[in-house]
């Protein structure tokens, strides 16, 4: 199958062109940064520039299309120009459906569990109530509109929050909350957010499941089976890589200063199962991060 992946070089485009190099034919798209696209058939152009993704779908004519590249969470969002960011996060989501409609190809797009309502209770299912609070998931959410007004051949993914070790460039929260308790250092960690947590190397095996599953024109909420807060998922991390969970410190998201306070976007994935698709649960996740971090 010919996949082409929007950015490649972000934190989960590098492991999916790991993952899906192994059974099909790639391109992976990146701007700024390269990541590991190097290694694998790229591009280099702004998700932005329609001429050269136009050129893009003729050249390489791909049946499905992995739409990663986004200004990426809420606090990059609010740096930039609210026109900026409605720009990337939808104009050129539609831009790239359009194409996709064009060119008969299937569109995933990587949307977001920050789109619910954060006070409507846990487990929620896709019909669930929608109030993004911040610039960001507005714009994502907006993205999904745009993409079912435009073709019948979608897929669209609202991820739950993604742990594991960025590539390259690329760095997350994760990575830092167990570099510093390797070292001994002290943690503080909010306890009153609580989503579905799960492993990029999870995502990426569960994307590739799902497009040789052919799963077309359906919102699948995709995340692990877990409720868990950032402390409750560091906990586990401590438990599994032997580090003192002492050094783990309480705190909420009133103190921490978090802008955005949404309490609860944790997802029942139900119908993401219904398709065979079986996320594992976060201690095993992380037993096969940390056996890869010390290979």
């Amino acid at each position: 199958m010919k996949i082409f992946i929007t950015g490649g070089s972000g934190t989960i485009g590098q492991y999916l062109n790991i993952e899906l190099s192994k059974k099909h034919e790639i391109l992976t798209q990146y701007y700024t940064n390269t990541g590991n696209c190097r290694n694998y058939n790229s591009v280099q152009l702004s998700i932005e520039d329609y001429n050269k993704l136009e050129t893009v779908f003729s050249s390489f004519t791909p049946e499905v299309v992995i739409h990663t590249a986004s200004v990426s969470s809420s606090e990059k969002a609010d740096q930039l120009a609210a026109d900026v960011v409605y720009d990337i996060n939808v104009n050129s989501t539609m831009r790239l459906a359009k194409l996709c409609a064009r060119h008969n190809a299937k569109l995933v797009y990587l949307s977001t569990d920050l789109v619910y309502a954060g006070y409507r209770g846990s487990m929620l299912k896709e019909d669930a109530k929608l109030i993004p609070i911040s610039l960001y998931a507005e714009t994502k959410l907006m993205g999904e509109v745009k993409i079912q007004e435009t073709l019948d051949n979608y897929l669209i993914l609202r991820t739950a929050l993604l742990f594991g070790f960025g590539l390259n460039h690329s760095r997350t929260h994760f990575q830092f909350i167990y570099e510093e308790l390797k070292n001994n250092r002290a943690v503080k960690l909010f306890t009153d957010q609580f989503r579905t947590p799960f492993s990029l190397l999870e995502a990426v095996r569960m994307i590739s499941e799902l497009i040789e599953k052919d799963v077309k024109k359906e919102i699948i909420n995709f995340g692990g089976t877990e409720r868990l807060s950032r402390y409750e998922l560091a906990e586990i991390l401590c438990e599994e890589a032997g580090f003192d969970k002492n050094l783990l410190i309480k705190t909420t998201m009133e103190e921490a200063g978090v802008i955005y306070k949404v309490n609860d976007v944790s997802m029942n994935t139900e119908k993401l199962r219904s398709y065979g698709i079986n996320p594992i649960f976060c201690c095993d996740s992380i037993k096969k991060i940390i056996s890869t971090v010390k290979k």
